[in-house]
Protein backbone atom coordinates (compact mmCIF):
# COMPACT_ATOMS: atom_id res chain seq x y z
CA UNK A 1 0.00 0.00 0.00
CA UNK A 2 1.51 3.65 -0.91
CA UNK A 3 0.39 5.12 2.17
CA UNK A 4 1.75 8.94 1.15
CA UNK A 5 -1.10 9.97 -1.40
CA UNK A 6 -3.99 12.30 -0.25
CA UNK A 7 -4.50 14.00 -3.20
CA UNK A 8 -4.95 13.31 -7.02
CA UNK A 9 -5.94 15.29 -10.13
CA UNK A 10 -7.78 14.05 -13.12
CA UNK A 11 -7.60 15.13 -16.75
CA UNK A 12 -9.39 14.78 -20.15
CA UNK A 13 -7.46 14.87 -23.08
CA UNK A 14 -7.77 14.90 -26.72
CA UNK A 15 -11.48 13.85 -28.86
CA UNK A 16 -13.94 13.53 -27.15
CA UNK A 17 -15.66 10.03 -26.82
CA UNK A 18 -18.69 8.20 -24.94
CA UNK A 19 -17.52 6.45 -21.57
CA UNK A 20 -14.91 9.29 -20.41
CA UNK A 21 -17.26 10.47 -17.89
CA UNK A 22 -17.85 7.00 -16.44
CA UNK A 23 -14.37 6.83 -16.17
CA UNK A 24 -14.32 10.00 -13.78
CA UNK A 25 -17.06 8.74 -11.87
CA UNK A 26 -15.42 5.64 -11.07
CA UNK A 27 -12.20 7.40 -10.26
CA UNK A 28 -13.82 9.53 -7.91
CA UNK A 29 -16.20 7.58 -6.32
CA UNK A 30 -13.44 4.92 -5.97
CA UNK A 31 -10.72 7.55 -4.82
CA UNK A 32 -13.02 8.93 -2.01
CA UNK A 33 -15.04 6.14 -0.90
CA UNK A 34 -12.08 3.59 -0.94
CA UNK A 35 -8.69 5.34 0.08
CA UNK A 36 -10.14 8.80 1.37
CA UNK A 37 -8.38 10.81 -1.26
CA UNK A 38 -9.30 14.24 -2.27
CA UNK A 39 -9.81 14.62 -6.41
CA UNK A 40 -9.51 17.44 -8.54
CA UNK A 41 -9.65 17.75 -11.90
CA UNK A 42 -8.37 20.07 -14.47
CA UNK A 43 -9.97 21.52 -17.28
CA UNK A 44 -9.81 21.69 -21.00
CA UNK A 45 -7.11 18.86 -20.45
CA UNK A 46 -3.04 19.79 -20.34
CA UNK A 47 -4.27 23.42 -20.84
CA UNK A 48 -5.92 23.35 -17.75
CA UNK A 49 -2.90 21.97 -15.92
CA UNK A 50 -0.69 25.27 -17.76
CA UNK A 51 -2.90 27.49 -16.40
CA UNK A 52 -3.64 25.85 -13.25
CA UNK A 53 -7.24 25.44 -13.75
CA UNK A 54 -9.48 22.59 -11.99
CA UNK A 55 -12.68 21.93 -10.44
CA UNK A 56 -12.91 19.41 -6.95
CA UNK A 57 -14.48 16.53 -7.54
CA UNK A 58 -16.68 14.81 -5.32
CA UNK A 59 -19.24 12.69 -5.07
CA UNK A 60 -22.16 15.42 -5.33
CA UNK A 61 -20.45 16.51 -8.73
CA UNK A 62 -19.93 12.95 -10.34
CA UNK A 63 -23.21 12.03 -9.19
CA UNK A 64 -25.53 11.40 -12.49
CA UNK A 65 -23.31 11.28 -15.05
CA UNK A 66 -22.09 7.40 -15.91
CA UNK A 67 -23.78 7.30 -18.81
CA UNK A 68 -23.52 11.02 -20.35
CA UNK A 69 -21.25 11.39 -23.61
CA UNK A 70 -18.39 14.19 -23.61
CA UNK A 71 -16.88 15.40 -20.62
CA UNK A 72 -17.83 17.39 -17.62
CA UNK A 73 -13.65 18.66 -17.52
CA UNK A 74 -13.93 19.27 -21.35
CA UNK A 75 -10.99 18.52 -23.32
CA UNK A 76 -8.79 19.91 -26.29
CA UNK A 77 -6.84 18.07 -28.63
CA UNK A 78 -4.22 21.00 -29.31
CA UNK A 79 -2.61 21.40 -26.03
CA UNK A 80 0.95 19.38 -26.02
CA UNK A 81 2.65 21.43 -23.04
CA UNK A 82 6.51 19.86 -24.26
CA UNK A 83 5.83 22.02 -27.52
CA UNK A 84 3.07 24.78 -26.92
CA UNK A 85 1.92 27.70 -28.55
CA UNK A 86 3.28 30.90 -26.17
CA UNK A 87 3.42 34.34 -27.00
CA UNK A 88 7.12 35.99 -26.71
CA UNK A 89 8.28 39.43 -27.79
CA UNK A 90 5.04 39.95 -30.06
CA UNK A 91 5.08 35.86 -31.43
CA UNK A 92 4.02 33.43 -30.77
CA UNK A 93 6.38 30.53 -30.79
CA UNK A 94 6.63 26.53 -29.56
CA UNK A 95 8.19 26.09 -26.14
CA UNK A 96 8.58 23.42 -23.60
CA UNK A 97 6.12 24.74 -20.35
CA UNK A 98 6.05 20.82 -18.76
CA UNK A 99 8.23 22.66 -16.15
CA UNK A 100 5.42 25.34 -15.29
CA UNK A 101 2.98 22.08 -15.09
CA UNK A 102 4.88 20.44 -12.60
CA UNK A 103 5.36 23.39 -10.34
CA UNK A 104 1.21 23.74 -10.85
CA UNK A 105 0.90 20.05 -9.87
CA UNK A 106 3.51 21.38 -6.04
CA UNK A 107 1.74 24.07 -5.81
CA UNK A 108 -1.99 22.23 -5.05
CA UNK A 109 -0.15 19.39 -3.37
CA UNK A 110 -0.83 16.77 -6.09
CA UNK A 111 0.36 13.47 -5.16
CA UNK A 112 -0.16 11.83 -8.38
CA UNK A 113 -1.96 12.54 -12.31
CA UNK A 114 -4.27 10.51 -14.24
CA UNK A 115 -4.52 10.97 -17.49
CA UNK A 116 -7.19 9.86 -19.63
CA UNK A 117 -6.79 9.71 -23.33
CA UNK A 118 -5.13 8.61 -26.63
CA UNK A 119 -2.06 8.42 -28.53
CA UNK A 120 -1.15 12.09 -28.14
CA UNK A 121 -2.29 12.47 -24.40
CA UNK A 122 -0.35 9.36 -23.12
CA UNK A 123 2.84 10.52 -24.84
CA UNK A 124 2.59 13.45 -22.74
CA UNK A 125 1.82 11.08 -19.71
CA UNK A 126 4.98 9.06 -20.74
CA UNK A 127 6.88 12.28 -20.81
CA UNK A 128 5.91 13.83 -17.63
CA UNK A 129 6.57 10.03 -15.78
CA UNK A 130 10.15 10.51 -17.22
CA UNK A 131 10.51 13.72 -15.46
CA UNK A 132 9.14 12.20 -12.28
CA UNK A 133 5.50 12.73 -11.93
CA UNK A 134 3.25 10.23 -10.50
CA UNK A 135 1.08 9.48 -13.68
CA UNK A 136 -1.77 6.58 -14.52
CA UNK A 137 -3.22 6.20 -18.17
CA UNK A 138 -6.51 5.22 -18.85
CA UNK A 139 -6.32 4.57 -22.47
CA UNK A 140 -9.68 6.18 -24.38
CA UNK A 141 -10.18 6.22 -28.12
CA UNK A 142 -13.06 5.32 -30.72
CA UNK A 143 -10.80 4.01 -32.85
CA UNK A 144 -9.37 1.22 -30.46
CA UNK A 145 -6.30 1.61 -31.98
CA UNK A 146 -3.82 1.73 -28.74
CA UNK A 147 -1.56 -1.07 -28.23
CA UNK A 148 -1.24 -3.13 -24.74
CA UNK A 149 -5.21 -3.22 -24.45
CA UNK A 150 -7.54 -5.79 -26.24
CA UNK A 151 -10.09 -2.38 -26.02
CA UNK A 152 -10.64 1.09 -25.74
CA UNK A 153 -13.69 2.54 -24.16
CA UNK A 154 -15.59 4.41 -26.50
CA UNK A 155 -14.71 2.14 -28.94
CA UNK A 156 -18.15 -0.33 -28.35
CA UNK A 157 -20.45 2.46 -28.63
CA UNK A 158 -19.23 4.23 -31.83
CA UNK A 159 -19.64 0.90 -33.39
CA UNK A 160 -23.03 0.70 -32.01
CA UNK A 161 -23.52 4.19 -33.77
CA UNK A 162 -22.55 2.74 -37.04
CA UNK A 163 -24.04 -0.53 -36.89
CA UNK A 164 -27.08 1.31 -36.33
CA UNK A 165 -26.89 3.83 -39.51
CA UNK A 166 -25.93 0.82 -41.71
CA UNK A 167 -29.11 -0.79 -40.82
CA UNK A 168 -31.03 2.61 -41.72
CA UNK A 169 -29.13 2.46 -44.53
CA UNK A 170 -30.15 -1.23 -45.99
CA UNK A 171 -33.75 0.02 -46.04
CA UNK A 172 -33.63 3.03 -48.40
CA UNK A 173 -30.83 1.18 -50.26
CA UNK A 174 -33.24 -1.60 -51.14
CA UNK A 175 -36.37 0.70 -51.24
CA UNK A 176 -34.20 1.94 -54.45
CA UNK A 177 -31.69 -0.23 -55.62
CA UNK A 178 -29.02 2.03 -54.67
CA UNK A 179 -25.38 1.82 -53.89
CA UNK A 180 -25.23 3.32 -50.38
CA UNK A 181 -21.87 4.30 -49.02
CA UNK A 182 -20.99 4.81 -45.26
CA UNK A 183 -17.59 6.39 -44.16
CA UNK A 184 -16.75 5.81 -40.27
CA UNK A 185 -13.89 7.26 -38.64
CA UNK A 186 -10.65 5.09 -37.25
CA UNK A 187 -7.75 7.01 -38.36
CA UNK A 188 -5.03 4.68 -39.91
CA UNK A 189 -6.79 1.21 -38.32
CA UNK A 190 -9.98 -0.56 -39.33
CA UNK A 191 -11.40 -1.80 -36.36
CA UNK A 192 -14.89 0.54 -36.43
CA UNK A 193 -15.41 -0.27 -40.04
CA UNK A 194 -14.72 -3.83 -39.96
CA UNK A 195 -16.73 -4.61 -36.63
CA UNK A 196 -19.83 -2.59 -37.77
CA UNK A 197 -19.73 -3.86 -41.46
CA UNK A 198 -20.09 -7.63 -39.77
CA UNK A 199 -22.59 -6.40 -37.64
CA UNK A 200 -24.33 -4.16 -40.27
CA UNK A 201 -24.22 -6.49 -42.77
CA UNK A 202 -22.23 -4.59 -45.33
CA UNK A 203 -21.85 -6.70 -48.52
CA UNK A 204 -17.81 -4.44 -48.90
CA UNK A 205 -15.86 -3.24 -45.93
CA UNK A 206 -12.74 -0.94 -46.78
CA UNK A 207 -9.99 -0.94 -44.37
CA UNK A 208 -6.58 0.79 -44.58
CA UNK A 209 -5.12 -2.52 -43.38
CA UNK A 210 -6.14 -3.79 -47.11
CA UNK A 211 -5.69 -1.52 -50.28
CA UNK A 212 -8.81 -1.88 -52.21
CA UNK A 213 -8.91 -2.64 -55.81
CA UNK A 214 -11.81 -0.77 -56.90
CA UNK A 215 -12.54 -3.16 -59.75
CA UNK A 216 -13.22 -6.04 -57.09
CA UNK A 217 -15.90 -3.65 -55.80
CA UNK A 218 -17.87 -3.44 -59.21
CA UNK A 219 -17.05 -7.45 -59.12
CA UNK A 220 -19.10 -7.80 -55.47
CA UNK A 221 -22.18 -5.41 -56.69
CA UNK A 222 -22.63 -7.49 -60.09
CA UNK A 223 -22.63 -10.89 -58.42
CA UNK A 224 -25.05 -9.27 -55.87
CA UNK A 225 -27.23 -8.31 -58.97
CA UNK A 226 -26.45 -11.89 -60.75
CA UNK A 227 -28.00 -13.47 -57.24
CA UNK A 228 -30.96 -11.02 -57.38
CA UNK A 229 -29.77 -8.74 -55.15
CA UNK A 230 -29.87 -5.16 -56.63
CA UNK A 231 -28.35 -3.01 -53.99
CA UNK A 232 -25.09 -3.21 -52.08
CA UNK A 233 -23.78 -1.85 -48.89
CA UNK A 234 -20.51 -0.41 -48.65
CA UNK A 235 -18.78 0.40 -45.19
CA UNK A 236 -15.15 2.55 -45.88
CA UNK A 237 -13.05 3.55 -42.97
CA UNK A 238 -11.71 7.40 -43.45
CA UNK A 239 -8.27 6.17 -43.80
CA UNK A 240 -8.85 3.44 -46.42
CA UNK A 241 -7.10 3.78 -49.83
CA UNK A 242 -6.43 2.35 -53.23
CA UNK A 243 -3.79 0.35 -54.27
CA UNK A 244 -1.46 2.30 -55.82
CA UNK A 245 -3.28 5.53 -54.57
CA UNK A 246 -3.28 7.03 -51.35
CA UNK A 247 -5.73 8.11 -48.29
CA UNK A 248 -7.94 11.27 -48.82
CA UNK A 249 -6.92 14.05 -46.62
CA UNK A 250 -9.92 16.45 -45.84
CA UNK A 251 -7.77 19.45 -44.11
CA UNK A 252 -4.23 20.30 -42.39
CA UNK A 253 -4.73 21.84 -39.10
CA UNK A 254 -1.41 23.26 -38.46
CA UNK A 255 -1.78 24.24 -34.82
CA UNK A 256 -2.60 20.21 -34.04
CA UNK A 257 -0.18 17.61 -32.65
CA UNK A 258 -1.69 15.38 -35.12
CA UNK A 259 -2.24 18.03 -38.28
CA UNK A 260 -3.78 15.64 -40.76
CA UNK A 261 -7.35 14.92 -40.76
CA UNK A 262 -8.68 12.22 -43.04
CA UNK A 263 -11.78 12.46 -44.67
CA UNK A 264 -13.53 12.37 -48.14
CA UNK A 265 -12.73 8.37 -49.44
CA UNK A 266 -16.40 8.25 -49.25
CA UNK A 267 -17.33 10.58 -51.73
CA UNK A 268 -14.50 9.86 -53.69
CA UNK A 269 -15.28 6.36 -53.89
CA UNK A 270 -19.03 7.29 -54.46
CA UNK A 271 -18.45 9.29 -57.74
CA UNK A 272 -15.56 6.64 -58.80
CA UNK A 273 -18.31 3.86 -58.59
CA UNK A 274 -20.67 5.98 -60.04
CA UNK A 275 -18.16 6.11 -64.05
CA UNK A 276 -18.20 2.36 -63.72
CA UNK A 277 -21.65 1.10 -62.10
CA UNK A 278 -23.85 3.39 -64.15
CA UNK A 279 -27.49 1.53 -64.07
CA UNK A 280 -27.40 2.32 -59.93
CA UNK A 281 -27.32 5.29 -58.02
CA UNK A 282 -24.20 5.92 -55.60
CA UNK A 283 -24.74 7.77 -52.40
CA UNK A 284 -22.50 8.37 -49.57
CA UNK A 285 -23.48 9.25 -45.77
CA UNK A 286 -20.09 10.58 -43.58
CA UNK A 287 -21.02 9.41 -40.22
CA UNK A 288 -18.31 11.74 -38.71
CA UNK A 289 -18.58 13.16 -35.31
CA UNK A 290 -21.91 11.57 -34.63
CA UNK A 291 -19.72 8.47 -33.65
CA UNK A 292 -18.53 10.39 -30.89
CA UNK A 293 -21.13 12.00 -29.36
CA UNK A 294 -24.21 10.53 -27.23
CA UNK A 295 -24.93 8.27 -24.24
CA UNK A 296 -22.17 5.67 -23.92
CA UNK A 297 -23.57 1.76 -24.36
CA UNK A 298 -23.63 -0.27 -21.35
CA UNK A 299 -20.07 -2.03 -22.39
CA UNK A 300 -18.54 1.20 -22.22
CA UNK A 301 -20.20 2.41 -19.21
CA UNK A 302 -18.77 -1.00 -17.26
CA UNK A 303 -15.51 -1.18 -19.01
CA UNK A 304 -15.02 2.57 -17.93
CA UNK A 305 -15.98 2.40 -14.15
CA UNK A 306 -13.69 -0.65 -14.34
CA UNK A 307 -11.03 1.24 -15.59
CA UNK A 308 -11.37 4.10 -13.50
CA UNK A 309 -11.35 1.72 -10.23
CA UNK A 310 -8.07 -0.28 -11.59
CA UNK A 311 -6.30 3.39 -11.78
CA UNK A 312 -6.94 4.32 -7.88
CA UNK A 313 -5.94 0.51 -6.60
CA UNK A 314 -2.80 1.28 -8.94
CA UNK A 315 -2.29 4.44 -7.23
CA UNK A 316 -2.56 2.67 -3.89
CA UNK A 317 -0.51 0.25 -4.85
CA UNK A 318 2.11 2.84 -6.10
CA UNK A 319 2.00 1.26 -9.89
CA UNK A 320 2.94 4.49 -11.28
CA UNK A 321 4.08 5.52 -14.93
CA UNK A 322 1.84 2.50 -16.56
CA UNK A 323 -1.64 2.54 -18.46
CA UNK A 324 -4.52 0.01 -17.21
CA UNK A 325 -5.60 -1.47 -19.95
CA UNK A 326 -7.62 -4.97 -20.70
CA UNK A 327 -6.27 -8.44 -21.31
CA UNK A 328 -8.91 -10.92 -22.20
CA UNK A 329 -11.93 -10.49 -19.93
CA UNK A 330 -8.54 -8.82 -16.80
CA UNK A 331 -8.11 -5.68 -16.42
CA UNK A 332 -4.05 -5.29 -15.63
CA UNK A 333 -1.46 -2.47 -16.69
CA UNK A 334 1.42 -1.81 -18.81
CA UNK A 335 4.37 0.49 -18.64
CA UNK A 336 3.45 3.51 -20.34
CA UNK A 337 7.00 3.14 -22.34
CA UNK A 338 5.91 -0.11 -24.01
CA UNK A 339 2.48 1.74 -25.30
CA UNK A 340 3.40 5.01 -27.22
CA UNK A 341 4.59 5.24 -31.02
CA UNK A 342 2.81 2.60 -31.37
CA UNK A 343 -0.68 1.79 -33.51
CA UNK A 344 -2.92 -1.47 -33.16
CA UNK A 345 -3.93 -2.45 -36.42
CA UNK A 346 -6.17 -5.26 -37.54
CA UNK A 347 -4.89 -8.43 -38.10
CA UNK A 348 -5.51 -9.05 -41.87
CA UNK A 349 -5.16 -13.15 -41.04
CA UNK A 350 -7.33 -12.64 -38.00
CA UNK A 351 -10.48 -14.07 -37.00
CA UNK A 352 -12.53 -11.18 -38.07
CA UNK A 353 -11.56 -10.83 -41.45
CA UNK A 354 -11.49 -14.74 -41.83
CA UNK A 355 -15.34 -14.30 -40.78
CA UNK A 356 -15.84 -11.54 -42.96
CA UNK A 357 -14.58 -13.50 -45.78
CA UNK A 358 -16.25 -16.76 -44.59
CA UNK A 359 -20.04 -15.01 -44.77
CA UNK A 360 -19.51 -13.06 -48.40
CA UNK A 361 -18.09 -10.00 -47.52
CA UNK A 362 -15.42 -8.20 -49.92
CA UNK A 363 -12.93 -6.38 -48.98
CA UNK A 364 -11.69 -5.42 -52.53
CA UNK A 365 -8.26 -7.35 -52.68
Amino acid sequence: MYNKIKKIALLTGGGDCPGLNAVIRGVTKTAILKYGYEVIGYTFGYRGLYNNQAVPLTLERVSGILHKGGTILYSSNKDNLFDYAVEDGGKVIKKDVSDIAIENLKKSNIDVLVVIGGDGTLTSARDFARKGVKIIGVPKTIDNDLPATDVTFGFNTAIDVATEALDRLHTTAESHHRIMILEVMGRNAGWIALESGIAGAADVILIPEIPYDINKIVNKIRERENLGKLFSIIVVAEGAKPKYGDVVVSKIVKDSPDPIRLGGIGNKLATDLEELVKNHEVRCTVLGHIQRGGNASTYDRILSTRYGVKAVEMINDGEFGRMVCLAGNKISSESLENVIGKTRNVDVDGELIRVGRSIGVSFAD
